[in-house]
């Protein structure tokens, strides 16, 4: 069973209370399955989710263990590094600030 080590809930619930403060996000989900774990973020809890976080160990020496999924299941980083992977969903929350 695949799951979030401590410290990399920590860098993900870091960015997730930074996007909630801004009002962009509002709930979240964990799941730990066999091959993958996700980290499902909501804008509202009824919905699907916009974004997914997944950790899949057997991609580590491929694509990278970390991978952020957009709500129309569009790949749009993967990494081995959890912070660069979400680096992606930081410039988010930055055009979220400015405007």
């Amino acid at each position: 069973m695949v799951s979030y080590h401590r410290t990399e809930l920590a860098v993900i619930l870091s960015l997730y209370g930074r996007m909630v403060a801004v009002g962009e996000w509002r709930d979240y989900g964990i799941s730990s399955q066999q091959q993958v774990a996700i980290f499902s973020i909501f804008r509202h809890t009824s919905e699907n989710p916009v974004y997914r976080i997944e950790k899949r160990p057997k991609l580590a020496n491929k694509q990278g263990i970390y991978c952020v999924i957009g709500m129309n299941g569009q790949v749009l980083k993967r990494g081995r590094d959890l912070k660069t992977v979400l680096s992606v969903l930081e410039r988010k929350m930055i055009r979220a600030v400015s405007s």
